[in-house]
């Protein structure tokens, strides 16, 4: 599977391109995220374009929102973060530090955000977790998914302070993505189903659905795909 960022997104009239200009695998844009937000909006303060309701929280650090985005009582968004035009930024949403949200996205209900990349028209609308990822244009999470970012054998080495990075394998090929928190890589117009959690070092190809209560193990998912959960149920006579 080709681990470019084109063969994920659709990075034409891409407002924020640079964050993958020359990245050969596309996972490396993460750690763009912070000096890219320092270089474009540092200095900026609250410029805020769009309507911020009362009852919402702004807090310290730069902040840049688009006109025609709403940001609805409840919300709390930490800076640096770079929100778009046309966005909803729902009651209860928590949009932490070095979050890029493009045009026309949704950070809904109990949601958060934390140095990811939603593309325009991404949506993370009921109580989603989007750590450490990149959501393509037009993806969206159902209810209750989760893309973790931290693997369980993740202990700060007692002398280095330092996290383990994230290993994958591909194609039978070892990387070392360098990242010490990872979530996944959702290309554009993938649909995950409710209560699904993508563990780290996931990475899924364009238009691909995910079924409700997927575990999924990290790795690469082809384009075009859908990854089916199968149960086995039992029914019973319920006794008096």
């Amino acid at each position: 599977m080709n681990l470019t960022p084109s063969s994920f997104f659709d990075l034409s009239d891409l407002p924020f391109v640079a964050l993958f200009d020359d990245v050969e695998f596309v996972w490396q844009a993460i750690a763009r995220i912070k000096p890219y937000l320092l270089t474009t909006i540092g200095g900026r303060g609250h410029d805020i374009r769009g309507e911020i309701m009362p009852g919402a929280h702004l807090g310290p650090g730069d902040i840049v929102i688009g006109p025609g985005t709403r940001v609805e009582p409840g919300a709390t968004i930490l800076g640096p973060t770079l929100i778009g035009a046309n966005c909803e930024i729902r009651a209860g949403a928590y949009v932490r530090a070095q979050s890029i949200i493009g045009d026309g996205c949704t950070v809904g209900n109990s949601s958060e955000t934390k140095n990811s990349i939603l593309l325009p028209g991404a949506h993370a609308p009921h109580f989603n977790y989007v750590g450490d990822s990149i959501l393509g244009r037009q993806v969206n999470l159902g209810a209750g998914t989760k893309l973790s970012n931290l693997t369980m054998i993740s202990a700060k080495d007692p002398v280095t302070g330092q996290r383990p990075t994230i290993h994958l394998t591909i194609d039978g090929i070892h990387y070392d993505t360098g990242l010490t928190k990872m979530g996944a890589i959702l290309g554009d117009e993938v649909q995950t189903g409710c209560n699904s959690v993508l563990n780290p070092g996931v990475l899924i190809g364009p238009r691909s659905l995910v079924y409700a209560n997927v575990s999924l193990a990290k790795g690469t998912y082809p384009p075009d795909s859908i990854i089916k959960l199968r149960q086995t149920l039992e029914i019973v006579a319920r006794r008096p």
